[in-house]
């Protein structure tokens, strides 16, 4: 927490870079109700970060049009993620006490700005959890989360050598916006971050398009899994369950999921929903024998493709576990590098996990030497896929509700938060009502209360 609010302050003094096109670092109304929250002076719950592992649901204010393309969103779902974890440790910088958390919402349109043509009150709409211009050199590709001028953080821009998106919920180094775990949000540029979702597509499965689904495919597909492929996926959440699915969609031959500890039984989960993955659990190795070594028992020379959905901050062994306390590296190598030695020469390797800035113990010579490709599969670019995952959706292709595990009040979204980090109840995908929300729709999940 330290070090997050130095860079606050680091930021602060410097300044934000030019350039930026919409408001930024207005992540609670209640921070300037003027500027910022609705006149009628309506009240909403929302959950808020106090500090490391202490998140809050509060009451604060509605949100306002404060631009022309502004978009107000009564919030009809959203979730919780294994990124929002990062949030909630405390690994990305730059959290205020008070920052209204959460990237993935969708919810029904209650007021739009003067510019907004395309989307109208009433609407069901998803949000991308990137903010974008929709006007910019990479806006222009429909590479969303890259969009060049809704961020103008210097930190960022330092430590990475350029800057992603803004994004909702997610710390004021991705600009500044509050999120959509709750009632209300506010969506700038509105009629470009938002999907309209037909009557057939219920908000549990909608909902997921704004983030997971999106960033599932986009490891799949940078990482180019192909036709006959073997794939080795570090990670049983539901970012891992669902590249499982689309590495199949996509021709793999074979898919091999790792996890372990207390999160092994989200193994056994995938393999309930997707009888033909093959599972790994690491603790469950005898002494010897690494994941390395058991990958290339179960398949000749390895694993063709690698993906790594985990994150950087889940170190195993003390040394890293050291030095990650003592602030000598950012995020863990271990996982990546396991990759690197698990993959066939001139294998594949996608990162999607979350990596925030610096690792020690890299095996570059492996990679090197070997010729293996290591892939950023980057923040995803939503908007270049969601209409098409939208279709598979629709046509049955794809079904996101393999992953929907439990319904919850906004109320418990605290409880959630810990629950969720403890790897508790079997909590994969949750789906988060709010008082604007439509009953469950058939066959999906009744409501789970802890009170």
């Amino acid at each position: 927490m330290a070090v997050s609010q130095a860079t606050n302050v680091v930021e602060k003094a410097m300044g934000h870079l030019d350039g930026g096109v919409t408001e930024q670092d207005m992540t609670n109304p209640d921070r300037n109700r003027e500027k910022y929250a609705d006149p009628s002076g309506e009240k909403m719950k929302a959950l808020v970060w106090n500090g490391k592992q202490d998140v809050q649901l509060v009451e604060t204010y509605k949100p306002k049009i404060v631009e022309d393309r502004d978009v107000i969103l009564k919030v009809t779902g959203s979730t919780i993620c294994g990124s929002d974890l990062h949030l909630y440790n405390g690994t990305v910088i730059e959290l205020q006490k008070g920052d209204i958390l959460g990237h993935e919402f969708c919810g029904k349109v209650d007021s739009v700005g003067p510019a907004v043509k395309n989307i109208k009150p009433g609407d069901r709409v998803v949000a991308s959890f990137q903010i974008a211009c929709g006007e910019c050199m990479y806006c222009q590709k429909k590479l969303s989360s890259q969009c060049e001028r809704t961020n103008t953080n210097t930190v960022e821009n330092i430590m990475y050598g350029g800057r992603t998106a803004g994004m909702f919920g997610y710390s004021h180094f991705t600009g500044g916006f509050a999120g959509g775990q709750a009632e209300y949000a506010r969506v700038p540029y509105g009629d470009v971050n938002l999907l309209k979702l037909p009557d057939d597509v219920p908000d549990e499965k909608g909902l997921y398009l704004s983030d997971v689904l999106s960033t599932s495919w986009n490891c799949v597909v940078d990482t180019g899994v192909k036709d006959g492929d073997v794939v080795a996926i570090w990670g049983a959440g539901p970012i891992g369950q669902m590249c499982a699915e689309m590495s199949f969609i996509r021709g793999a031959k074979r898919v091999i999921v790792i996890d372990g500890g207390p999160a092994a039984w989200r193994l056994d989960l995938i393999k309930s929903k997707t009888p033909n993955v093959e599972t790994l659990n690491y603790t469950d190795l005898p002494k010897g024998t690494s994941v390395t070594s058991k990958l290339k028992e179960m398949e000749h020379g390895g694993p063709d493709v690698a993906l790594e959905c985990a994150a950087g901050e889940y170190a195993k062994g003390w040394g890293h576990q050291i030095e990650m306390a003592l602030g000598l590296e950012t995020d863990t190598s271990e996982i990546i590098n396991e990759m690197i030695t698990s993959v066939k020469n001139y294998g594949r390797c996608g990162v999607t996990g979350v990596y925030v800035g610096f690792t020690n113990h890299f095996n570059i010579g492996s990679l090197m030497e070997r010729g293996v490709r290591l892939i950023g599969n980057g923040q995803a670019p939503v908007h270049l896929y969601w209409q098409d995952l939208l279709k598979m959706l629709q046509d049955g292709s794809l079904d996101s509700s393999i992953m929907l595990s439990h319904r919850v009040n906004i109320d418990e979204m605290d409880t959630l938060y810990k629950k969720f980090a403890a790897r508790a109840d079997n909590l994969q995908k949750v789906f988060v009502q709010t008082r604007f929300s439509d009953p469950p729709a058939p066959g999906t999940p009744e409501l789970t209360s802890w009170k």
